[in-house]
C-alpha cells in the first residue's frame, strides 16, 4: 500500500473515533467512498486469488457445480487485515479494534451497492448470510450471458414476468462473474431455496436431440408436438398431460421421437423436405400440409423449436425440475403466426 493510501486510512480511523457514531449509507464525509468500495469488494472475494478459493483442481472438476456458504468470520478478518495495514503500533491497533464496529456497519451498506440492477433500490441494513456457487462447464463459455435467478420460494411454472431482485421472493445477487472462460462464480444475499440457471432467452432457437448411433455416427431426433395445442404427443399420437408425467421426467421425455434426416454426403445439413414429411406423417402432430412437397413453414418451425434450457436446483422435492410446463409455443389463427408465449394460460390457440 502506498504512503498516500496509508495516510488516508489513518485519517479515516481518527475521524471515526472522533465522530463516535456510524455514518449513514449515503454520507461519505467520514469514510471515503473509495475505501468503502474497496473493503466491500474484499467481502465479496474480489481480488482473492482463485487458488485460495479452490486450492485443488479436483474440487471443481469439469462439468460440475459446487454450492457453499461464505464464512463471515473469514471475510471480516480479511477486511480487518486490510485496515490493519495502516496501523504501526499497538496503540493504532487498539484504536482500530475500538472503532471497527462503526466501519463494519458502513461496509454492510457498501457491500450491497457493488452490484445494483438498473432502476432498483439498493438494499440496506446489516449484512447477513452469504451463499453462492462455483460452476465449471462448457455452458459458461458457450452462453456467457446465461441467467442466474435465486428464489426464497418456488416462483411457479409460469415465470414469464421475471421478478425483480427487490421482490421479497427473489434473493439478490451480490456478485456474478466469470473467473475464467468456463468458470462462473455467483454470490447471493441469503440462502435460496430454488436456483434457476438458464440459457439466454434472446432470439429463437431451433435444434435436435442427439445420441450415438454407432462408431462415428450421430442420430438426431425431435420430440413430436401437436401444432394446434403445442403439447407433446406420445407414440400413439395422444397428447401428453403434464400433470400425469412421473416426477423427475418431462413431457418431452415421453414424446414420440421423430427422426431428423440429413442430406447425403453433407453431414450436418438438414434435409428439410424429408424431415418435414416425417413431421407431417407422424400421428398426432396436426400438421395440415398436403401433397408430397407442401409443408407448412410455421408448423415445421414449431416442431424444431427448442426453448432455452433451464437447470433447476431446489431443496424441496415438490419443486418442478423440468421446464416443459413453463414454456409453451403456439401457432395462432388462420395466419398461423409464430408465437413463443411463455404463459400457457394466456395463450389463444
Amino acid at each position: 500500500m502506498s504512503l498516500s493510501n496509508r495516510v488516508s486510512l489513518e485519517t479515516v480511523l481518527f475521524a471515526l473515533q472522533s465522530a463516535g457514531v456510524a455514518p449513514g449509507p449515503d454520507d461519505r464525509r467520514v469514510v471515503p467512498r473509495d475505501t468503502l468500495d474497496f473493503l466491500a469488494r474484499l467481502r465479496l472475494l474480489m481480488g482473492v486469488p482463485f487458488n485460495t478459493l479452490v486450492p485443488d483442481e479436483e474440487l471443481l472438476p469439469n462439468e460440475s457445480i459446487r454450492f457453499f456458504f461464505v464464512d463471515r468470520a473469514w471475510t471480516d478478518a480479511l477486511v480487518q487485515g486490510a485496515l490493519g495495514v495502516a496501523t504501526a503500533n499497538s496503540v493504532d491497533r487498539a484504536q482500530l479494534e475500538a472503532i471497527y464496529p462503526i466501519v463494519e456497519k458502513d461496509v454492510d451498506f457498501a457491500e450491497r451497492r457493488i452490484r445494483v440492477p438498473g432502476g432498483e433500490p439498493p438494499l440496506g441494513g446489516t449484512a447477513g448470510l452469504v451463499t453462492g456457487f462455483l460452476m465449471r462447464s462448457a455452458a459458461v463459455a458457450g452462453w456467457p450471458g446465461m441467467h442466474i435467478r435465486a428464489y426464497a420460494e418456488e416462483p411457479g411454472d409460469n415465470d414469464e414476468s421475471v421478478l425483480p431482485e427487490s421482490d421479497p421472493r427473489r434473493i439478490k445477487l451480490l456478485r456474478l462473474e466469470r473467473l475464467a472462460p468456463a468458470v462462473l462464480l455467483a454470490l447471493f444475499d441469503g440462502a435460496p431455496s430454488v436456483i434457476h440457471i438458464e440459457e439466454p432467452r434472446q432470439g429463437v432457437q431451433f435444434g435436435t436431440r442427439q445420441s450415438q448411433a454407432g462408431p462415428g455416427r450421430i442420430r438426431a431426433m425431435v420430440p413430436a408436438r401437436n401444432v394446434r395445442s403445442a403439447r407433446y404427443v406420445d407414440a400413439n399420437g395422444d397428447e401428453i398431460d403434464p400433470a400425469q408425467v412421473p416426477q423427475g421426467q418431462s413431457p418431452s421425455d415421453l414424446a414420440r421421437e421423430i427422426p431428423v434426416r440429413f442430406r447425403p454426403g453433407a453431414a450436418g445439413v438438414v434435409d428439410m423436405t424429408n424431415t418435414g414429411r416425417a413431421f407431417r406423417d407422424a400421428p398426432g402432430t396436426g400438421m395440415t400440409g398436403t401433397g408430397d412437397d407442401r409443408i407448412d413453414g410455421a408448423e415445421f418451425a414449431l416442431q424444431m423449436l427448442r426453448f432455452p434450457y433451464r437447470q433447476v436446483f431446489a431443496q424441496s422435492e415438490t419443486t418442478p425440475t423440468v421446464q416443459d410446463a413453463a414454456f409453451r409455443p403456439g401457432v395462432k389463427g388462420i395466419a398461423r403466426e409464430y408465437s413463443t408465449a411463455f404463459n400457457a394460460a394466456a395463450e389463444e390457440d
